[in-house]
């Protein structure tokens, strides 16, 4: 509904976190289609693969699948699913700005870059 009613676009970041193809699939579909600034989906590799198959079936090209993140999150050491929440969090960002995800000790000159992007 949100993508047919235009209020999705390139800022928005999708995220699929239920390991159950009748709802990813579907959903995923429809946010890859929709050129979004981010899709993702929660799962192991071989999850991945599995799902990338399952996507291929249901008519999606190579192309619209090379913008499925997959696994999602930054290696952060993640173990809790507050800590993987973060992680994915954190991920969104730094693509959405470009960040690279070091630590900021380790980085020098401005703190935030361009914050008018």
């Amino acid at each position: 509904a949100e993508v047919d009613a235009g209020r999705v676009d390139e800022r928005t970041a999708v995220t699929v976190l239920t390991h159950d193809p009748k709802f990813d699939v579907p959903v995923l579909q429809v946010a890859l289609r929709a050129k979004l600034g981010y899709v993702g989906a929660m799962g192991s590799r071989r999850t991945h693969e599995d799902r990338l198959q399952r996507l291929r079936e249901a008519g999606m090209t190579d192309d619209e699948l090379s913008n499925l993140a997959s696994p999602i999150g930054l290696n952060l050491g993640a173990r809790t699913p507050e800590e993987t929440a973060v992680s994915i969090a954190a991920e969104i960002i730094a693509l959405r700005w470009g960040g690279d995800g070091r630590r900021l000790t380790e980085v020098s000159g401005p703190i935030h870059g361009d914050a008018l992007r």
